[in-house]
């Protein structure tokens, strides 16, 4: 009886080890929700949560059908989304702000151009401006680089910049921050835009505020609101949280979380 009890907890083991809470969804937050997981489960060495990107689209419609426990978005779940949760599970989804961030927008380090307005950058990603030239910039044509449509920094970016109007039918997609800012690296006349944890080996241009200053998204300036395209970044659950879904987003939330926000290049909302 002992060994075959013995025996049974042997063969459960491995499957209670492998129970995780599934995270899902932004690409701009998955960085972010890496390190929270790699530090949370260092401290709570029988709990497992596994991240995965794929972009903010992808992390919602996982919530809707089941098949996530979170969803990261770099966006606000839109009313249509919500609506098939509650029709789905009869509960709404609680959205829970976990951290800030400021889109920011990448130009090639040899690109002389400091700054640029909203409705320049509308203009650049319309396509009724196509020469750096009319921005201050060299007698060159602007490359456009953006995010695939599943993603929430595509949203945003669409609502805020472009008023909901289509992107340039030449602005090339690209699935993640990092391949946009490694096209813009190598591209001497690209521009693109995401998280500003990614703006590694590109520059950062100012984005000109209501006050007519040219501002970076930096930490003083998303927390001011300052930088005009500063936004919350988001979990969603069915619900509000439980378990061990909400034991992680408390943990994210916690001073530990927040301190990590920062060190990834983010900007805490606490």
């Amino acid at each position: 009886m002992k060994r075959t009890l013995i025996a049974l907890v042997a063969a459960i083991a491995p499957a209670l080890a492998s129970a995780a809470v599934t995270v899902k969804g932004s690409d701009t937050m998955v960085i972010l929700a890496q390190r929270w997981a790699e530090e949370y489960m260092k401290q709570n060495s029988a709990k497992r949560v596994q991240v995965t990107g794929g972009g903010s689209g992808v992390g919602i419609a996982a919530l809707i059908n089941g098949t996530t426990d979170i969803a990261n978005a770099s966006r606000a779940m839109k009313d249509a989304e919500k609506a098939k949760v509650r029709e789905r599970y009869n509960i709404l989804p609680t959205e829970t702000a976990v951290a800030k961030d400021g889109v920011a927008i990448y130009v090639n380090a040899a690109n002389p151009v400091q700054q640029l307005t909203i409705e320049q950058l509308e203009k650049i990603y319309a396509g009724d401006v196509t020469n750096w030239e009319d921005v201050g910039g060299s007698d060159a044509p602007i490359v456009l680089y953006s995010r695939e449509n599943s993603s929430g920094t595509y949203v945003f970016f669409k609502e805020n910049v472009l008023k909901g109007a289509d992107y340039a039918p030449s602005a090339q997609t690209l699935p993640g921050t990092a391949a946009v800012v490694n096209a813009v690296a190598k591209e001497k006349n690209g521009i693109g835009y995401g998280g500003a944890a990614y703006a590694k080996g590109v520059k950062e241009v100012k984005v000109v505020g209501p006050d007519g200053q040219g501002y970076t998204p930096s930490a003083e300036n998303v927390a001011s609101g300052k930088y005009p395209l500063s936004r919350p970044l988001f979990m969603y659950t069915r619900g509000k949280p439980s378990g061990e879904a909400k034991e992680f987003i408390d943990f994210c939330l916690s001073p530990a979380g927040q301190k990590i926000v920062t060190q990834v290049g983010y900007f805490p909302v606490k």
